[in-house]
């Protein structure tokens, strides 16, 4: 069970076939939390250009860290949202969470089917995934 609750990181790369069918569906503008090597578009922030702190506009792509900060970045699409964004997010499915409480289920969630494997790895993830659509 430690499998769970471990992690080498708390960055999980969106798999690339799966980021398509999302992109040809709301053509992304922006990777709001991403690395050099697997943002998903063209204009993303890194963690030195700190997404939290950016203005969020257009058609917003979020793959957010999943430890114990997830909440900020689900808080942060939210308002992002309210402001006249779409936001996209790719999160855990943790429905017992203060974060998706206060932030996720009064948007579109849309459950993933199985497990996904993250960036190259050989092994699904051990936890259902959900992409969360908060539209403006």
């Amino acid at each position: 069970m430690n499998v769970h609750f471990s992690s080498k990181s708390d960055m999980h790369a969106t798999p690339q076939e799966f980021f398509n069918k999302l992109n040809d569906e709301f053509n992304f503008t922006v990777d709001v939390c991403a690395t050099p090597e697997n943002a998903k578009c063209k204009s993303f922030y890194t963690k030195q250009d700190d997404g939290l702190s950016q203005n969020w506009s257009g058609n917003v792509w979020l793959n957010p860290p999943y430890g114990r900060e997830i909440g900020l970045w689900m808080a942060k699409a939210s308002e992002a949202a309210k402001a006249g964004a779409t936001v996209v997010c790719l999160v855990p499915a943790r429905t017992d969470t203060a974060w998706w409480h206060e932030h996720v289920i009064k948007h579109e969630v849309r459950f993933i089917k199985g497990r996904l494997k993250f960036g190259g790895a050989k092994n699904s993830a051990p936890f259902p995934s959900a992409v969360v659509v908060m539209r403006g």
